[in-house]
C-alpha cells in the first residue's frame, strides 16, 4: 500500500480508453499507462470522473482497475476511484479494488442525494470502518451539488485510514482554511490543474490532473518545481500550460482532453453519451496547442 507519509507529487486522473463500438480499449488502457510512467507520473488514479466513471458497469470498472495495475507493474502507486452515492456499494467496490492489488482509494462525495455535512461524515466514516485501505477523499461540489466544508474534514483527518483530499471545489479560501485548520500529516491535494500552483503554495502535496494526461512530464516538472520552492521557474511553466489546461475544459471534461489523446495518437476520440465528441472548432484549437508545446 501506499506509503501515506511519503505521499506527494503529480498523479494522472486517466481517462478510460474505448473502441469505436463503446467497448473498453484495454490495449489503449496499457499504452496510456506506459506513457504515463515513462513520462515520470507520481502515480495514477483509473476510474475517477475523467475516467467516465460513472458510465462503467461494476465488471468494467473493476477491469480498468486490473489492466492499469498489472501494467504499471507496480512502477508507481495505485490509486482506484471508488465513488458513488451509496454507501454499501463503496465498500463493496473498495474491498475489491484493494483485492486486485490497488494502493488506496478516491472516493468522491456522494452526489444527487445532497447529503448533510453529519451525513457525509457519517459516510466516510462508515467506509473507513469496512475497508483496510488508505483513503483520499474527493471534494467537487461542481460536479456533486454537495461541499465537504472544513469542520468536516477536520473531523474526518482523525480516522487513521482517512490521509487525504483532493480538493477541487475552485474556492482558495476554502483551501486555505484546510491548510491552517488540518494536521501536518493529513494531504492535501490538487483537483483542478490551473490552481494547482497557489494550493500547493499554501501546502498542498500535488494534484490529481487531467493534462498530465497529455503532458505527464510538464505537469509533473510544474508540480516539483513547487514542492522544491521554486516558484519563479513553476510559474513559467503554469503560462505555458495554461492554455491546454483551459482546453481541457472547454466543454465538459474529458471530451477534450480525449480529444487531444486522440491526437497525440494514444487513444481513440470516443465518449460514452451522454458526453459527446468535442466540437469540430475546439478540435483545431486543440491541435495548434499540441504542437506549440511539441507534444505533436
Amino acid at each position: 500500500m501506499i506509503n501515506i507519509q511519503n505521499f506527494k507529487g503529480c498523479g494522472t486522473a486517466l481517462v478510460t480508453p474505448f473502441h469505436e463500438d463503446g467497448t473498453v480499449d484495454e490495449e489503449g488502457v496499457k499504452n496510456l499507462v506506459h506513457y504515463q510512467i515513462e513520462g515520470g507520473i507520481d502515480f495514477l488514479v483509473p476510474c475517477g470522473t475523467t475516467g467516465e466513471s460513472a458510465t462503467l458497469s461494476i465488471s468494467e470498472h473493476l477491469r480498468v482497475i486490473e489492466v492499469v495495475i498489472e501494467a504499471s507493474e507496480k512502477r508507481v502507486p495505485i490509486v482506484a476511484g471508488i465513488g458513488s452515492n451509496d454507501t454499501s456499494h463503496v465498500i463493496s467496490m473498495a474491498n475489491e479494488a484493494k483485492k486486485l492489488g490497488a494502493d488506496a482509494i478516491l472516493s468522491v462525495t456522494p452526489y444527487y442525494n445532497k447529503p448533510t455535512q453529519e451525513g457525509l461524515y457519517q459516510h466516510y466514516k462508515t467506509i473507513a470502518k469496512a475497508v483496510d485501505i488508505p483513503i483520499i477523499l474527493y471534494n467537487v461540489p461542481g460536479r456533486t451539488s454537495v461541499n465537504l466544508i472544513p469542520e468536516t474534514v477536520v473531523r474526518l483527518s482523525e480516522i487513521d485510514n482517512i490521509f487525504a483530499i483532493k480538493e477541487a471545489s475552485g474556492n482558495i479560501g476554502q483551501i486555505a482554511e484546510l491548510a491552517v485548520r488540518l494536521p501536518d500529516t493529513f494531504k492535501i491535494i490538487s483537483g483542478d490543474d490551473a490552481t494547482t500552483l497557489p494550493i500547493l503554495s499554501l501546502g498542498a502535496v500535488g494534484v490529481i490532473s487531467v493534462v498530465s494526461n497529455q503532458a505527464p512530464a510538464l505537469m509533473k516538472q510544474l508540480v516539483h518545481l513547487c514542492l522544491e520552492g521554486k516558484y519563479q521557474d513553476a510559474r513559467k511553466l503554469q503560462a505555458k500550460l495554461f492554455t491546454l489546461m483551459n482546453l481541457n475544459f472547454i466543454e465538459t471534461s474529458p471530451a477534450p482532453v480525449k480529444a487531444g489523446l486522440s491526437v497525440l495518437g494514444l487513444v481513440k476520440n470516443v465518449v460514452r453519451l451522454p458526453l459527446v465528441t468535442m466540437s469540430a472548432a475546439y478540435m483545431e484549437r486543440m491541435k495548434g496547442e499540441l504542437k506549440k508545446l511539441e507534444l505533436i
